[in-house]
């Protein structure tokens, strides 16, 4: 059986509560990545997404010098690593949201995205209903 740890992304770049929001942007650009986790004493403790930048940064007037913990996501939707790729593509479409991190004993161990499901087999086009169920608007 395939589990979340045979697709995900293992080399994840982070920031920690040390960075600020200019930072975690810079990254994000260099990496082509809408989501950068959040890690303190190696474990996950939020993630800042470019939403997140746009919501609770530039639309707020916070400078880019503001700490990350004041615009990262803390309330975070995690899967862990022996989890189903279809277990990943529900959790998506339940809480509209096109990436998860991957935490085993609250160690940041991964990241899957929708593009890492759509590029894998896994049943019932699983990737496709997760795509439309984060697609729909309230």
């Amino acid at each position: 059986m395939q589990t979340v740890k045979d697709i995900m992304t293992t080399n994840v770049e982070y920031c920690t509560p040390l960075d600020n929001v200019y930072e975690v942007a810079v990254k994000m650009k260099e990496l082509n990545v809408g989501a950068i986790p959040i890690v303190d004493n190696q474990k996950l403790i939020g993630l800042i997404t470019d939403r997140d930048l746009v919501l609770r940064g530039i639309a707020e007037k916070h400078p880019g010098s503001n700490q990350v913990t004041n615009v990262m996501t803390d309330q975070l939707i995690t899967i862990e690593s022996n989890s189903s790729p279809h277990e990943a593509a529900d959790l998506m479409a339940k809480h509209q949201i096109r990436r998860i991190p991957v935490v085993d004993n609250g160690k940041l161990v991964g990241m899957i995205s929708l593009g890492d499901l759509s590029t894998h087999t896994i049943t019932g086009n699983a990737a496709g209903e997760a795509l439309s169920n984060i697609s729909e608007t309230y």
